[in-house]
């Protein structure tokens, strides 16, 4: 059945997705922290996981930011074709909303208009949007506020399909031991694999919306996540960079078909402050 969405409704929509992701650390990555203090042997891993837990606690009681990079606004929307539009851009909508939200929650604008001339535009604006079309009335809006000190630790490499899952776990291990102390572990670690370059990176990113401890659908995926993770967490390289069990607290990967002669794989890294929320209109 047709349906027909104000768009004025997106606006606040975003605005209160935009503050209650900085806010507010979820609950996933909360008890997986806990599990890891309980499992980790060196004190000062146990150390650091505890204040990660604790800055969370005081950013959400307080209102305050889990983290002083709230990120560039990226946004998954899930359109159902059954809806009608009113009242404006889709686009320029939820930019306004992004725009009241920093505004609002007093959150760190940190888009630049463009990689050269790099003047903020001072509202955290404009959002990355990616949409899909799906059946349906409803209107899902995802929104990950991707801080970058984890987006610059990320990767992509065009493999061959002889280098097989072999070179896959390669590349990813060894990006991660490379990379890992500088993007505040325990880490999420994002990946794609297959599709084209493009849909590499986006399903990376699309597979740290998981809920952290949510395996792949697949049963062969999820065994090759867990692979992964103890190679991973095999590092010591632990939380904070500074030693211990868990440097990353979940692999996800997500894979799409891919061309006969092409194998790619993308990274996209999760610093343990990773915010994202939903809703659903």
């Amino acid at each position: 059945m047709s349906r027909v969405i104000e768009l004025s409704r997106v606006t606040e929509t975003v605005r209160d997705l935009c503050l209650k992701a900085n806010y507010e650390l979820g609950e996933d990555i909360i008890e997986a922290l806990k599990r890891a203090g309980e499992s980790e042997d060196l004190p000062r891993a146990r150390e650091v996981l505890d204040c990660l837990i604790q800055n969370a606690a005081v950013a959400k009681e307080k209102s305050l930011p889990i983290c002083q990079d709230t990120g560039i606004v990226v946004i998954f929307l899930e359109i159902g074709q059954e809806i009608t539009f009113t009242g404006g851009s889709l686009e320029e909508v939820i930019n306004e909303g992004v725009r009241r939200g920093y505004k609002d929650g007093y959150l760190r604008a940190s888009v630049v208009n463009d990689p050269i001339r790099r003047i903020n535009t001072g509202d955290n604006t404009p959002a990355v949007i990616h949409s899909r079309i799906v059946p349906g009335n409803r209107l899902k809006i995802t929104l990950m506020a991707k801080g970058s000190g984890s987006e610059n630790m990320s990767a992509l490499k065009m493999l061959k399909p002889a280098d097989g899952w072999p070179g896959v776990k390669r590349f990813i291990v060894e990006h991660v031991r490379e990379v890992a102390p500088y993007c505040c572990p325990p880490l999420i670690i994002g990946v794609g694999l297959g599709g084209t370059f493009e849909q590499a990176a986006l399903l990376a990113k699309m597979s740290l919306l998981r809920k952290v401890g949510q395996e792949a659908e697949d049963e062969t995926i999820a065994t090759l996540e867990r692979e992964l993770l103890e190679d991973i967490n095999g590092l010591n390289i632990g939380p904070g960079g500074l030693g211990g069990k868990t440097t990353a607290l979940s692999v996800n990967i997500e894979t799409a078909p891919c061309h006969i002669a092409g194998m790619p794989v993308a990274v996209n890294v999760g610093c343990y402050a990773h915010r994202h929320r939903s809703t659903v209109l």
